[in-house]
């Protein structure tokens, strides 16, 4: 059977064209659902539009969800807010529609305005750093997604991590906040500390600075997360807490 002949298939609408929602919509795509429009606003985006889904007609935020089983937003965390409830004012969701947004740091109650409307409310954010390109799709596999919703769904938000690629694992409502600031800790720290010592290298002539600190960037890194490593989650439904159990879950991405 082929992916798009699949029980289960839903209609994505993204709004959003940027990094994330340009590849998390072409990996639903991917994984057999009917992809039934983009949001694009500004010109970089209508270009990774165009690129990373060639065939998704870009269309007006109201006839996204209108046509959508599953509308996927994908914008800043602060922007996520007013997004809802202007589409809540005009009467967008529906019941049994499902809300998934990408934001860090919110849960679903950013989602309220949808859920009164009857909307599901899903919360998913993949734990990496995006370019926006096909690289990213392959990147996916194995990535893990934090992901929160109420009980009785949490099993459709853990399907379509799997579904992309992704491992889910569980984060409370309350712990979004200092989740989001261990993302955002890992990304800015790693990135300046890289910029810094490529800096260096590059101040006494060497040509190829980042290359030379590739291969030992990797292998801290990776020596460093393995003193943190708490083992296996299981069927992704670890919280923060039970998957870190004697250190604090904070930090930055």
């Amino acid at each position: 059977m082929r992916p798009d002949q699949r029980a289960g298939r839903l209609g994505v609408g993204t709004i959003g064209a940027g990094r994330v929602g340009a590849v998390l919509a072409s990996a639903l795509g991917g994984a057999g659902h009917a992809l039934t429009g983009i949001a694009a606003v500004s010109d970089a985006s209508r270009e990774r539009a165009a690129a990373m889904l060639p065939e998704v007609p870009v269309l007006a935020l109201p006839e996204i969800v209108e046509r959508s089983e599953l509308v996927l937003l994908a914008v800043p965390g602060d922007e996520l807010r007013t997004l809802v409830e202007g589409l809540a004012t005009a009467g967008a969701w529906r019941p049994g529609q499902l809300v998934v947004h990408t934001a860090a740091a919110h849960g679903v109650g950013v989602l309220e305005p949808a859920m009164r409307a009857g909307a599901i409310p899903l919360a998913i954010h993949p734990a990496m750093s995006f370019t926006g390109t096909s690289v990213d799709l392959g990147r996916l596999a194995g990535t893990w997604f934090a992901v929160t919703a109420p009980a009785p769904v949490l099993p459709i938000a853990q399907a379509l991590v799997v579904e992309m690629g992704g491992e889910p694992f569980v984060v409370a409502e309350a712990d979004r906040p200092a989740y989001a600031e261990a993302i955002d800790t890992a990304v800015s720290f790693s990135s300046a500390i890289v910029d810094q010592a490529t800096g260096i290298l590059e101040g006494i002539g060497m040509p190829r600075a980042g290359a030379v600190l590739a291969p030992l960037v990797r292998s801290a890194v990776e020596n460093a997360l393995a003193r943190h490593d708490p083992g296996p989650m299981v069927d992704g439904t670890a919280t923060i807490d039970e998957a870190d159990d004697d250190r604090p879950s904070g930090g930055r991405v």
